[in-house]
């Protein structure tokens, strides 16, 4: 008797704690994995070398590279050259979309990875938007996944014959705290995964900008030691 063949999940990895995470769910869930990672010349290029470590760790089935342009459009602070707001670490995110925004990336993002499911007939597309601790971006909340998924299924000749595709945001009503716990019970190696959004040339991280004081704030409230390396420590 021939075993039941695992379903194919695509996962968005960046290289950071929240698609680590997000990817290792999936297999838990039993997908068979294939990460897209996209370099879309942000500052921070060094978090798609730490998601090729992510993904050799979590032994994917194929990992795609992506590689786009949008410091062409710039409007970023990761795509531009604006300044990366910094602030101490027991300083809260301050409210407002930050310019640390990338103007529709997560369109763009699962965008690509639609294209890459329905040519390798796949159905699930998982990606790691946060929507509780998380920098105010208005593409990581419920209603945008919801509404990209009604939009993949109207626009895709998958969609439209019946092959629904299913966007799943296992993390999007966790805290950060709480993904890093549920990253060590899956037996998710922290120390290859990378945050800063302005990490030094040696890729030490800031510590000071949203994305590393949120990491070490939620490695902080669930008691676990941070792994990554941060400047001056």
């Amino acid at each position: 008797m021939s075993k039941k063949k695992k379903p194919i999940g695509v996962v968005l990895l960046s290289g950071g704690i929240d698609s680590a995470v997000t990817a290792a769910i999936a297999r838990e869930r039993g997908f068979t994995l294939h990460a897209l990672t996209v370099g879309y010349g942000q500052r921070h290029g060094i978090e798609t070398r730490a998601a090729d470590k992510v993904a050799a760790a979590l032994a994917v089935a194929k990992h795609v590279r992506q590689h786009l342009d949008l410091r062409a459009f710039g409007g970023s602070a990761l795509t531009a050259d604006l300044d990366v707001p910094k602030a101490d670490s027991d300083t809260l995110v301050a409210p407002g979309i930050p310019v640390t925004y990338v103007p529709a990336r997560n369109t763009v993002l699962l965008s690509l990875a639609l294209a890459y499911a329905e040519s390798i007939a796949a159905a699930d597309i998982f990606i790691g938007v946060n929507a509780v601790d998380y920098s105010g971006y208005p593409d990581c909340r419920p209603a945008f996944i919801e509404a990209f998924e009604n939009l993949a299924n109207l626009g895709t000749k998958a969609g439209v014959e019946g092959d629904r595709f299913r966007i799943h945001a296992p993390l999007l009503a966790m805290t950060k705290a709480d993904i890093i716990r549920e990253g060590v019970r899956l037996g998710v190696d922290f120390s290859l995964t990378h945050s800063c959004y302005d990490p030094s040339p040696e890729g030490l991280a800031c510590g000071r900008c949203d994305s590393c004081r949120l990491r070490r704030q939620g490695f902080a409230r669930a008691g676990i030691p941070d792994p990554l390396l941060y400047r001056n420590e």
